[in-house]
This record gives C-alpha cells, structure tokens and sequence, in this order.
C-alpha cells in the first residue's frame, strides 16, 4: 500500500496538463532561437572516461510536471552525459488525463536523447512506506513485471532482470530527518539487490548515509530527484548546477556505466563539494589542479608568485596542514572552478641555494571521502633557490 510519496508538483490535473503543453511549446521557441550546451568539466582518471549523469528525475508520467523529452534537452543544456528517468512506479496522479502504461517516458524521451548523444537508462522508482521506502532501479528491461504488490516481490523482480537498484533520500519523512537503516534494508543488503544509496538528493547531504555507504560498500549516489523545471531550481547562469553522480566508465555505453556503477567507481557533485572514496577522489583533484608556475625562483628573503588553474567545476577549497622549513604559504587557497588563482611563495633568509622538490601537505575541505574527513593531498612544486 502506497501511502507516502515524495512529491513536488502541483495537484490539478488541469494544471499539470497546461504547464506540460507550456513547457513544450516554450521549449521549442527556445531551440529555435538558441540551443547551448554548458560544458560542466571534469577530468577523466587513467583508463575512465568521467561520466556526468543523474539518476533520479521524474515527468508527467509520474508526478513530474515536464514532459519526458524536455528531462533530456535540460540535461543535454546542463552538460550531463548519461541520464534515467525514474517515474514512479506504482504512483501515477495524473494517469485520468495520460495513458498510464509502465515505461513510456523512457520509450518517448529515447528518440530525443540519441538525437543529443546522451545515454538514456531505462528504469523506474519502487515507491513504498519506510520501509523500505524508495528505490531506483535501473537498466531494467520490463518496467511492468516490477509492480507488484509485496515490496520484497518488487524489488527481488527488479534484481532479477539484474538491475542496480539503490535507495532514495532515506531520510525522507523520518522523524527529524533522521535516516534509519531498517531490517528490510539489511535484507536486501544481504541478498545482493540493494547495490547503492543516494547521500545527496537535491541539495541535500546526509553525512549518515554517507557513513552507511562507506561502512557497508554501498555504491554512492548524488541525484537531483527534480520534478519541477530544473531552471526554476537551479540557476546556471549563477554558477547554480545540479547535483550530479560522476561515473568513471571504460566507454559511454549501458555496459560500462553499470560496470562502474557496481564496482562503485562514483564520486558525488553538489553545492560545490565533492564526495567520494579516496582511491577516486584523490586523482580527480589532483588532475584538476594544473600548475602553471614549473619552476619557483626565490632569492634570500624574497615571494615569488605561483599560479595554479583549477580544470574541473568544481571549486576547490585548500588548507596547507603541515609547515615546510624555509617555506612560507598562506594558510588558505580558494581554488575557483576554471579559473587561474595565484599565490605568494615566500623564502626565509637563510635557505641554502639549490634546487629542491617541494610537498605542500594541504587538506581539500570541500572534497570529503567520508563524513567530517576531508582528502589529503600534497600540492608538488619544484622551487630553485638562488643566492
């Protein structure tokens, strides 16, 4: 019995139906005026190409309030790569005024999606009381056989088709929006169905998810679960992006995608702060950050300037945790997204001449593997001292 759904959206059905056919129409003005991609960059890792993808967004055909091809020109304009429109299941509140057959957003937002080059993934939200509450499965291949009554039946029928199925915003209507894990989570745990959980949903992060997913070796997820026009809650042009999962593929296919998403090779995009295992996070940060100055000359008691560009979107927010001998940095260094920043290295003056390789020890407080653990790296400079 379904009794709580996360929802978002106007109840009229009339309204709805008039925001879709607005929606359409405002779309197609704007193609034909105009259609800009906005390139949201990431670095690719060795042997991975960096996926920009979200899981979780809902149409008309649930209780969303844009038809499906608009869920893929938004995504293709917010520079995303791979996409799943997850209507809800068993929730259909305007299935008087639309034809309710399980699967149809994703067979009409297909077309528009391979016109784009993004990759669409076909799924769908099992939508139930906590628990076990919500879940997305994807790369389902008969969204109908999942609608069964018995949430064990509908998730065990997901699992068999061999879907990655994960766990939604579990601290949805809990009391105090506290996240519970509940027996029934354990037992699809333990079977081998649940394979994911989000940590981020819209703009929220929930740092005990976060802490389940690292102690259970869930894959992490950070989707934008959006309803409504995704302009009217994320602003672009104010540096304002989606939350996002950045997958690290072996290719831009179906195949790849779940590859990683079961290897649990993901790291979370949102508000500007990344999230995810060190293994990945680590080498994503460092190949973002791009040193411009090679080598530092610095006299006796002089600053030189060095210059570091920030390649990825995401800021970078960096704090030097241990002293060099001889060496003077600023205690704070805001790298902004593409963009060049530079800083004052000073030199005491009594170093001895030479040429020395530098490791500046330094925290990346936005860049968290776990909650309240911010990743370590060393900044690497090769400073010539001159007499």
């Amino acid at each position: 019995m379904i009794a709580s759904i996360r929802c978002r959206h106007f109840t009229d059905p009339v309204i709805v139906f008039c925001l879709a056919v607005l929606c359409a129409v405002g779309a197609a003005r704007l193609n034909a005026e105009s259609r800009i991609r906005y390139e949201v960059v990431f670095p690719d890792l060795p042997g991975y190409l960096t996926l920009k993808c979200d899981f979780h967004m809902h149409t008309v055909f649930s209780d969303g309030q844009v038809w499906p091809t608009i869920r893929v020109e938004e995504a293709w304009r917010d520079g995303l790569d791979v996409i799943a429109i997850t209507d809800h299941n068993e929730y259909r509140p305007y299935q008087d005024d639309l034809t309710p057959k399980a699967g149809r957003s994703y067979e009409l937002a297909r077309p528009a999606a391979e016109g784009l080059g993004l990759l669409l993934i076909r799924g769908c939200e099992i939508t139930r009381d906590e628990p076990p509450g919500h879940l997305n499965a994807l790369f389902l291949q008969d969204i109908a056989a999942v609608r069964r009554d018995d949430s064990r039946a509908a998730v065990k029928s997901a699992a068999e088709q061999g879907a990655f199925i994960f766990w939604n915003h579990p601290a949805w209507k809990q009391p105090e929006g506290q996240a519970v894990w509940y027996d029934l989570q354990e037992e699809f745990l333990r079977n081998g169905w649940l394979k994911g959980v989000e940590i981020v949903n819209g703009n929220d992060y929930d740092p005990v998810v976060h802490g389940w997913a690292v102690n259970k070796s869930l894959t992490i997820m950070g989707d934008s679960d959006i309803h409504a026009v995704i302009d009217w809650e994320y602003e672009r042009s104010r540096g304002r992006l989606r939350p996002m999962t950045l997958v690290f593929a072996t290719a831009k296919t179906e195949i790849a995608v779940k590859e990683a998403l079961l290897a649990r090779r993901t790291v979370v995009f949102s508000c500007g702060r990344l999230y995810g295992d060190a293994s990945l996070l680590r080498p994503l940060v460092q190949q973002s950050i791009e040193l411009l100055t090679p080598v530092v000359v610095l006299h006796g008691g002089s600053q030189a300037i060095v210059q570091l560009r920030n390649r990825s979107a995401a800021p970078l927010r960096i704090e030097f945790t241990q002293a060099v001998a001889g060496i003077t940095t600023p205690r704070k260094l805001d790298l902004d997204p593409q963009a060049i920043t530079a800083f004052d290295l000073g030199l005491l003056a009594d170093t001895k001449a030479g040429v020395r390789m530098l490791a500046l020890a330094c925290q990346v407080t936005n860049a968290l593997t776990a909650p309240n653990q911010p990743l370590t790296i060393d900044l690497q400079l090769q400073v010539r001292v001159e007499p």
